[in-house]
């Protein structure tokens, strides 16, 4: 796959610490919720990340998609995402659950679930949780 953009980010403090790309547009404290043992500081997670990245890209994926069947997309079409996290069933470790649901304003229904069941093949997110991607991790 030729690359034609990387984003670059990191984080310090785990769940209850700090994140932050390298050109400086997103800076967030991290907290941990309730839910998982944490306080419920003032603060983001990354399953709430997570999900506002996968919304955006999903939108982002319905409009190309749509674009190339001459259909606009409403200013204001609105893709939800839940993203749930708990332990996996084998016990190694923990999984997240996504949920997506889109509010295109003024369309068809059918038209709408084509377009939506479309950008669901094409946006990376949805691609990359379908094929399980392989992630190269390494030490600096």
């Amino acid at each position: 796959m030729a690359i034609l953009y990387t984003a670059h980010a990191h984080a310090t403090g785990g769940r209850s610490g700090h994140g932050a790309t390298d050109n400086g547009v997103l800076d967030v404290t991290l907290t941990t919720p309730k839910e998982l043992g944490g306080d419920g500081a003032t603060g983001t997670n990354p399953e709430q990340l997570f999900a506002v990245g996968y919304s955006a890209c999903f939108l982002g994926a319905l409009k190309f998609v749509a674009g190339k069947e001459k259909v606009k997309i409403p200013e204001d079409a609105k893709v939800f995402t839940d993203v749930g996290i708990g332990p996996r069933e084998d016990g190694t470790g923990f999984g997240i659950d996504v949920k997506i649901s889109v509010e295109i304003p003024g369309m068809e229904r059918e038209l709408a679930e084509k377009l939506v069941a479309a950008a669901h093949i094409v946006c990376p997110y949805s691609h990359a949780l379908r094929t399980s991607t392989e992630v190269p991790v390494s030490v600096r």
